[in-house]
């Protein structure tokens, strides 16, 4: 299999901690993507995932999978054993809610601040981007007051469970975790009365798969 991306940036990062999790590392041909370049907006890459955007996953029959989610899914099940997206249909219904809560209310906003309230990636995104239109930069701003009130959501959230669905580490707390760092690229601090969520992200840190991961 192999895997476009690029090293260091939130959304591979979550698929590859999810191939340290699994041990899957030593199956995957990691092919770079060069988003500074916008090498993932050109007709090559577009072909592959007409969205535009990194990770994508190519099975050896020569499928393209992309969307972290979706990958994440398929990475955990291949050995049948689930341990990231649940194995009751109770867990995995729990998951796959948190999980796009921590799209939707964390990274997903940190990343329309970053790439519309902030220089970004540089000149080469500039292009690529929605045009300069009045009010912009307020509606990014806007998203970045978002993305801060989905950390103190899920500092509530775990000041009654160890993790973001519960009892077990899945791909909601993988997610959480690289849309904290996607909000460290942006230059967006933990709230400090966010104690629970600060002290989750100590413990994610400590884990193997988040130390070195692929």
């Amino acid at each position: 299999m192999k895997i476009f991306d690029i090293p260091g940036f939130p959304n591979p990062l979550r698929i590859r901690i999810v191939l340290a999790e699994k041990s899957l590392a030593s199956r995957i041909e990691f092919i770079k993507i060069d988003l500074p370049g916008a090498e993932h907006k050109q007709p090559a890459f577009l072909a592959i995932n007409p969205t535009g955007t990194v990770p994508v996953l190519q099975l050896d029959d020569g499928t393209y999978i992309s969307e972290c989610t979706v990958i994440t899914d398929y990475l955990d099940n291949l050995d049948g054993n689930p341990t990231l997206t649940g194995t009751t249909l109770k867990e995995k219904a729990i998951i796959h809610m948190m999980q796009k809560r921590a799209e939707s209310e964390l990274a997903d906003p940190v990343g329309i601040y970053f790439h519309h309230s902030t220089p970004g990636l540089g000149a080469g995104l500039q292009p690529y981007k929605s045009p300069e239109w009045e009010g912009r930069i307020e509606w990014g701003n806007r998203q970045r007051d978002k993305a801060v009130a989905g950390m103190k959501y899920f500092d509530q959230v775990l000041r009654s469970q160890p993790y973001v669905a519960g009892e077990q580490f899945s791909m909601a707390d993988i997610t959480v975790y690289a849309g904290l760092v996607f909000a460290g690229f942006a230059s967006l601090a933990i709230p400090q009365a966010c104690t629970a969520l600060l002290a989750w992200q100590a413990k994610v840190q400590e884990r193997p798969s988040v130390k070195n991961p692929a």
